[in-house]
């Protein structure tokens, strides 16, 4: 069956197979809409639509390897799930606050959301929220929330506008991608969550995790 569909595509939609596999087996999620911060648009993702006419074919492709190919047509999401071990990827405890203190956002902003299922906020409400809530005890380094952010952005959790990541007044999209990584209750649950290492939130990839922290640099003060 696989054969048959992968056959019936032309050469430019193979090369678009891999490509497309390739990129959500790096980053998870694939996202209906894309913003193009430079004109300031937001854009019909053509790979969510090539899974979506394509997704049986997909589907048994990534099953195969080990992955469930998920998909949410209200939220405009796709994105990969997986039970084996080796395919997931932990992060550390500074992403992860990250992480959860975007995501309480979101939930807190989503009910004012109309046509957008974006919200939009600055690096500067982030690190408010996170101290606020209790998940880092002062504001991390530059250094430390500029990976943070970045790891989270590769997985297309959030999308920077603008500036440098770390820079206050620097804008953030949160995608609706971060409902499917952190649960309603996981955040009900935050303070609790953020103390227990292993109930880090797991992404399934084919990549290890490339980063160390230790807890003396997880909060290093800025000079």
């Amino acid at each position: 069956m696989i054969d048959e569909a992968y056959n019936r595509l032309s050469m430019t939609e193979r090369e678009s197979f891999s490509r497309i596999i390739n990129q959500l087996l790096a980053s998870t999620f694939l996202l209906v809409d894309e913003y193009d911060p430079v004109e300031g648009l937001t854009r019909v993702n053509k790979d969510y639509l090539f899974v979506e006419r394509n997704f049986e074919l997909c589907s048994e492709y990534l099953r195969l390897c080990g992955f469930q190919l998920e998909r949410d047509t209200g939220y405009g999401v796709i994105y990969l799930t997986s039970s084996y071990d080796g395919n997931r990827i932990h992060f550390d405890k500074l992403t992860t606050v990250t992480l959860y203190s975007l995501r309480l956002i979101y939930e807190e902003e989503r009910q004012k959301l109309k046509l957008s299922k974006e919200v939009i906020i600055t690096t500067a409400d982030l690190v408010q929220k996170m101290l606020t809530v209790g998940a880092v005890r002062k504001k991390p380094s530059n250094v430390l929330l500029h990976t943070a952010l970045r790891r989270l952005n590769r997985f297309r959790l959030l999308q920077k506008l603008e500036g440098s990541w770390e820079a206050p007044e620097t804008r953030l999209l949160i995608l609706p991608s971060i409902l499917f990584v952190v649960s309603n209750e996981q955040i009900s649950n935050m303070k609790k969550l953020v103390d227990e290492k292993e109930n880090s939130p797991e992404l399934p990839n084919e990549y290890p995790d490339e980063m160390e922290m230790n807890e003396e640099d997880e909060y290093e003060e800025i000079e």
